[in-house]
């Protein structure tokens, strides 16, 4: 894996307080992505009221 020199928001130095990254501002932007839902893997529309077929770890009545 290569080494990255700089923050991977805005590519500033990082400082070791918030590695991997410049700053605390950019380490919140980083979480506000996670959290918001911006890093995602594409993929087929999942529909939520289908049966999976996969066991949910519940008993059946």
């Amino acid at each position: 894996m290569a080494k990255r020199d700089g923050c991977p928001i805005c590519g500033k130095p990082t400082q070791d307080e918030f590695k991997p990254f410049c700053g605390r501002g950019c380490k919140d932007r980083d979480l506000l992505q996670w959290l918001g839902e911006g890093y995602r893997v594409p993929g087929e529309r999942v529909d939520p009221n289908a049966q999976s077929g996969l066991d949910t770890g519940r008993d059946a009545d």
